[in-house]
């Protein structure tokens, strides 16, 4: 079963790091601003990465990497970790995180066509019925989730009616998500998924110095820094997502199909509602209950 399921089981041990992530992230975001949290999140995640590597590999730095991982790789971390990312904040901005996760929805099948265009890779029938389940129940849930960033207006529906601007955005958090996925898969060829993932961490690192300088913001690095609750909430965020979570991720990918892999791993707005309940006391309703139902019914199709 195991061995059997490693990517599928890898896939979901991802999640379930991604959603203490996310609730981490979201905390520290509010406190220091989320373009801080990233720039920390990645230097923080490059130590975890190298501290463990070293013990398992015998090495701190991916010096081992070929020409091939260290391109792929890279462009992985760029597409993924960079674009995707500023994409999907700002998304969240212009059309709110509720039109924004249902967007995000679309990365499973955006990462199994590129893994087709790219790997070669196909699914089965019965893998095409799990993602389709998978992200109708997802859908089911982020529907009916309230938006912190888009005021509840009386009468409205979710229908095409935001702006065109918004919706792209959060296309382009999807397809930097999935892209990304599927060049790291790419990219690793036989090589360490944790030691990949510190290249990934490496390009996002570089990237976001970019983007901090040219917003001029090292001004409120060190105010940030000296935020110990803020600091503390990060340090989680980055041990379980670009640490654990990314580098489960790539395990996922090495040993299932990048398309079955992103399905599994997009249940995070589900997994994420018994939090909502009985730490952050938010009503959920039947329908998004029912959802989280059909989503993991979906991922449980993957197994069978």
């Amino acid at each position: 079963m195991i061995e059997t399921h490693a990517g599928e089981l890898s896939a979901l041990m991802a999640a379930i790091f991604w959603t203490f992530t996310a609730l981490a992230f979201e905390s520290a975001g509010k406190r220091i601003g989320s373009i801080t949290v990233n720039l920390v999140r990645l230097f923080m995640a490059f130590i975890f990465l190298g501290i463990f590597t070293f013990f398992s590999r015998g090495e701190f730095f991916p010096a081992g990497a070929t020409t091939h991982n260290w391109i792929w790789l890279s462009l992985s971390g760029f597409v993924g970790f960079v674009l995707g990312d500023l994409f999907l904040f700002r998304a969240y901005v212009v059309v709110g995180a509720r039109v924004s996760m249902l967007i995000m929805s679309l990365a499973p099948p955006i990462a199994a066509v590129v893994g087709w265009l790219i790997m070669g890779e196909t699914m089965t029938l019965r893998s095409l019925a799990g993602m389709f389940v998978t992200i109708a129940g997802i859908a089911m849930v982020v529907l009916t989730r309230k938006s912190d960033h888009l005021p509840e207006m009386p009468g409205r529906r979710i229908r095409f009616n935001y702006p065109a601007a918004g919706i792209l955005l959060a296309f382009g958090g999807a397809a930097g998500q999935a892209t990304g996925l599927v060049l790291s898969k790419y990219g690793m060829d036989g090589y360490d998924a944790f030691a990949a993932t510190q290249i990934r961490v490496i390009t996002g690192f570089f990237g976001f110095t970019v983007i901090y300088t040219l917003l001029r913001r090292w001004y409120r690095l060190m105010p940030a820094l000296r935020n110990g609750p803020a600091m503390a909430r990060v340090s989680v965020g980055a041990f379980f997502g670009p640490f654990l979570g990314v580098s489960f991720s790539l395990l996922a990918v090495k040993y299932t199909s990048s398309g079955i892999a992103a399905t599994i791993m997009s249940i995070v707005p589900v997994l994420i509602i018994p939090f909502s309940i009985f730490m952050l006391r938010e009503k959920i309703t039947p329908r998004e209950i029912v959802g989280a139902f059909v989503a993991i019914g979906g991922v449980a199709l993957f197994f069978l």
